[in-house]
């Protein structure tokens, strides 16, 4: 019997399972406290000791809900949600529930392919409602590759600003971010895609330190974010397909050049013609004669 059992317990390997086979021990063989803890490798003060923790049934079903939303995210961020919406818990516990209902997140590999849609955002109504941002990369004279950072207002079709450099993390983006809020204000959305700079613990706690809504579009759906699409190509074309950059101060100088160009000299379609910088002013005229007439 000693034999029989032990090659079950092997199959036991959680702790709660163990406890559970010493009772059916205890109860449907009539064995003693102590033979069925050692047939099951369980010490006795461990099968008798009675949990004092507190139900957390409301947490593990919002967390749940939350890890269902964000299929992506890890503890630690949905832990930054969780303090979002006022629940006061601690990082070890939350580390604990979450292994415990099994969300740890799978590394992906291969082809990114799209896991859902979002909800679709509304167009902006006026300047600095939302901005959109997006990376592109390029190659200096040597080889060596850059990012710049494009930042877009939707309405205006202003260039906000194009930060060039060799990586750019999260932190940096933040940073930047702050510089904008400084000079422009703040906006009410920001729209990008799931990078990881942009889905780091630095831009999430940006998001809620400047109560500003973020929206993530679909994964494999550029077509979401496409007015930060569209002037990219235009960057590209006009400008990053015309020069040959010797170094990073050099490419920061024609880029931002380029950028100053397209904000005040550069006719948009869109605009009916006007440039970005003209369509905001107008677009501000307006603001101040209609806040007039109120």
């Amino acid at each position: 019997m000693r034999r029989r059992c032990a090659r079950r317990s092997e199959k036991l390997l959680t702790l709660g399972a163990r406890r559970k086979a010493v009772g059916w021990a205890m109860e449907e063989r009539g064995y003693s406290q102590r033979r069925a803890c050692g047939l099951f490798r369980l010490a006795p003060k461990t099968f008798r000791y009675v949990r004092r923790r507190e139900d957390d049934a409301e947490l593990r079903e919002r967390l749940r809900a939350l890890a269902t939303e964000r299929r992506r995210f890890g503890y630690r961020r949905l832990h930054i949600l969780l303090t979002r919406e006022g629940v006061t818990v601690n990082h070890k516990k939350l580390f604990r529930l979450y292994r415990e209902e099994r969300l740890t997140v799978r590394r992906q590999r291969g082809r990114k392919r799209a896991l859902g849609t979002r909800a679709p955002v509304t167009l902006p109504q006026g300047p600095n409602q939302r901005w959109s941002l997006d990376f592109v990369s390029d190659v200096l004279a040597d080889g060596r590759r850059f990012r710049v950072l494009v930042v877009v207002d939707d309405f205006t079709r202003e260039c906000l600003t194009s930060v060039v450099d060799g990586s750019l993390s999260g932190r940096r983006v933040a940073r930047e971010l702050d510089g904008l809020v400084d000079r422009r204000g703040r906006p009410k959305m920001i729209v990008s895609d799931n990078g990881t700079e942009l889905t780091s613990r630095a831009i999430l706690q940006w998001q809620e330190d400047q109560a500003v809504e973020w929206h993530y579009i679909a994964p494999g759906k550029p077509v979401q974010n496409a007015f930060v699409e569209s002037l990219n190509g235009r960057f590209r074309d006009e400008c990053l397909n015309e020069h040959v950059f010797r170094n990073l101060p050099a490419a920061r100088r024609i880029i931002e050049a380029w950028r100053r160009d397209y904000n005040g000299h550069r006719p948009h379609t869109s605009l009916g013609g006007l440039t970005p910088a003209e369509f905001a002013t107008r677009s501000n005229k307006v603001q101040m004669e209609n806040r007039v007439q109120l």
